[in-house]
């Protein structure tokens, strides 16, 4: 087996149709994005609000355009509940995954996040007390357990806006939780939350699951951090495109998943304004740039 067989490239269809900013490319129809997605060559596409709800009716879409379930995010809440509340809230959604195939379960912590709030980013939540941080990671850890028993691991995903967002807590919630729980990379906000994508992923690769390839524009960070915008005006100003189309290093990033023995996805996931990024020649961008760096690494 290649490295170009471990990785499979999908695509979020947030680059067609944003589920926090309808405004984005709200009118967008779910069979233009797996239409447009499929004949780019993406192999599969994570979920978002405009699939079916019934995992059997999404397993029928999906296979007649010949598509894969990627996975799905989830809206968790262990910051504030307990494990047994979760796993009963998780019920549906985890069908949904384990029906389709799913190896991976995306977890977004949204228990006082403000990603989608009209506060500034550096008002979000943080965890100030050891106490706190191994409290959170024992809970993590027992939910994450329960996904493995289900065939499906926790791929936590650090997010601005969140108790997780910076490198330091990234190192922190590593510390604090078991090897149950994974870690979904995510290069644009490990980059937009203080840090250097590829160092991060270097410290942290034993434990990456699912890595979300995005791209950042340095210029429009500063100027979110310095005029104090909120996440979802930073989105809205261009804080993020596709793999290609910023400064992230990403020949590194694909070299140290190969060096590492990564298997599984590399997922174009870039928030941006369809009518200032077209969708579908982002999407396409997106595609060549990870294919060439994927086939690239197969020369190493």
């Amino acid at each position: 087996m290649s490295f170009a067989d471990d990785v499979k490239i999908g695509i979020n269809p947030i680059s067609w149709s944003n589920d926090d900013l309808p405004s984005l490319g709200g009118e967008t129809p779910l069979a233009t994005a797996l239409g447009e997605g499929r004949a780019i060559g993406y192999r599969g596409f994570e979920l978002g609000n405009k699939f079916p709800a019934d995992p059997e009716e999404l397993r029928r879409l999906m296979a007649g355009y010949g598509l894969e379930v990627v996975s799905g995010w989830y809206s968790g809440r262990l910051a504030r509940r307990s494990v047994e509340e979760e796993t009963i809230a998780v019920a549906a959604h985890l069908r949904k995954l384990t029906v389709n195939g799913c190896r991976v379960m995306v977890y977004g912590e949204v228990a006082d996040a403000i990603q989608g709030e009209p506060q500034a980013l550096h008002r979000r939540p943080r965890f100030v007390e050891d106490a706190a941080w191994r409290a959170y990671g024992e809970r993590l850890t027992r939910f994450g357990r329960y996904l493995l028993d289900h065939g499906v691991r926790l791929a936590y995903h650090h997010h601005m806006g969140a108790y997780v967002e910076s490198p330091a807590d990234i190192d922190r919630l590593m510390a604090a939780t078991g090897e149950e729980v994974g870690l979904l990379f995510d290069t644009g906000h490990a980059t937009f939350g203080g840090g250097d994508a590829v160092e991060i992923l270097q410290r942290h690769i034993a434990r990456v699951c699912h890595v979300h390839c995005k791209d950042v524009r340095p210029a429009v960070v500063r100027l979110a951090r310095n005029r104090q915008w909120t996440f979802l005006q930073s989105v809205v100003n261009g804080v993020f495109t596709v793999p290609g189309d910023g400064a992230i290093d990403f020949a590194s990033v694909i070299r140290i998943l190969r060096q590492h023995g990564y298997k599984g996805w590399l997922v174009v996931e870039a928030e941006q304004d369809p009518a200032v990024a077209p969708s579908f020649a982002f999407a396409r961008k997106g595609f060549r740039t990870l294919d060439a760096l994927v086939r690239a690494e197969l020369q190493a």
